[in-house]
């Protein structure tokens, strides 16, 4: 695989690390979530603890059963965005021992915390929007998300059917992606990863749990039928929520996607600038949005300082807008979800063509 440097720290990236540390150092608070994101993670669990009782050993009436598919979905990708990925990232809170925990909720959602870490942190954040590099770009053969990357007849179509495939990705990620990685020991810009016992018995031990509490355990209470469209709401939502959220911060117009040229290159921005140019916000005034999806709607903020809580996000925003403005460097941010989702449309109907 080719590799990619990128250039030189730049007096962009020096200025705005020196800004926002002051911020903090100002204000005397800690970097790292407080009472507000651990309230937040505690009601996202009962809901999502809840909802599976009722559902299992309470099942209401088919419509209420539906809507709280629903919901299930909804508090699960809730968990992924607040409680996983910041505790992921080590911003959960300033315990080292109580981020692990929170990233290893990923596992207790069928999914693994190993990989995601190698995909997320070490892959993403680094190589965003590089074809060849970036796991979150590469959609084959389903959808089209760089000029680079095989064009199919069916990618004309793309802008209309994602809507199905981003429904599905969950289920793909629990039952599929994972093991790809896993047997082929390989992620984006990852080879040859390197597994230990422990991660080896933790990964078989995650996949046999999932599929006991969200198939064998409910056949003993419901019907086969009931637990396929059940899980098929309550998966489908989840893949909707996650892929949507995610696909608005990186692959809509006006973010940059680099090329793969099959062979090493020097880029010509350092890291910080990458991130600016290949990263987008939406609806950062929206509350509840930014309630729900832990703050990935400042997902330019989120790539710049992925170690600061999302809490935080809101007045980081406003320092990196100044910053950018002062050093010419485009701030791209759609106003509202919809616009964000309009404009992502675009970008699979041009992709598509």
């Amino acid at each position: 695989m080719s590799h990619v440097k990128f250039n030189h720290q730049s007096a962009f990236y020096a200025d705005l690390k020196n800004r926002v540390n002051q911020y903090f150092t100002e204000h005397k608070i800690d970097q790292h979530g407080d009472a507000r994101l651990h309230v937040k993670a505690g009601l996202l669990l009962s809901v999502f603890v809840a909802v599976y009782v009722l559902l299992v050993f309470f099942t209401p009436t088919a419509l209420w059963s539906v809507l709280l598919c629903v919901l299930l979905g909804l508090a699960t990708a809730g968990i992924g965005f607040n409680i996983m990925h910041d505790g992921s990232h080590g911003s959960f809170s300033n315990s080292k021992t109580v981020n692990r925990f929170a990233a290893l909720t990923l596992n207790l959602l069928g999914g693994s915390a190993f990989f995601w870490n190698i995909k997320h942190n070490m892959v993403h954040h680094t190589y965003t929007n590089i074809d060849g590099h970036d796991d979150d770009i590469q959609n084959e053969p389903f959808l089209r998300m760089c000029a680079t990357q095989r064009k199919r007849k069916m990618h004309k179509y793309q802008h209309l059917y994602w809507f199905l495939i981003y429904g599905f990705m969950y289920i793909s990620w629990v039952f599929l992606l994972d093991f790809q990685k896993y047997f082929s020991r390989h992620v984006g810009a990852k080879d040859h990863i390197q597994i230990d016992l422990k991660t080896h018995i933790g990964f078989w031990l995650t996949k046999i749990l999932y599929v006991f509490t969200f198939i064998i355990l409910p056949l003993m209470f419901v019907s086969t039928l009931q637990l396929v469209i059940g899980y098929l709401v309550f998966s489908f939502t989840t893949g909707i929520v996650i892929s949507v959220v995610f696909q608005l911060a990186h692959a809509v117009e006006h973010v940059e996607f680099i090329e793969d040229k099959k062979e090493d290159m020097v880029l010509e921005n350092d890291w910080a600038v990458h991130q600016m140019f290949t990263t987008a916000n939406f609806a950062t005034k929206n509350k509840i949005v930014a309630f729900f999806t832990g703050g990935l709607n400042h997902q330019i903020e989120h790539h710049l300082f992925p170690k600061i809580s999302h809490i935080y996000y809101p007045e980081l925003s406003k320092i990196v807008r100044k910053v950018s403005a002062e050093y010419g460097i485009n701030y791209v941010e759609q106003p509202t979800v919809i616009q964000a989702i309009a404009s992502h449309v675009r970008f699979l109907k041009r992709m598509g063509r």
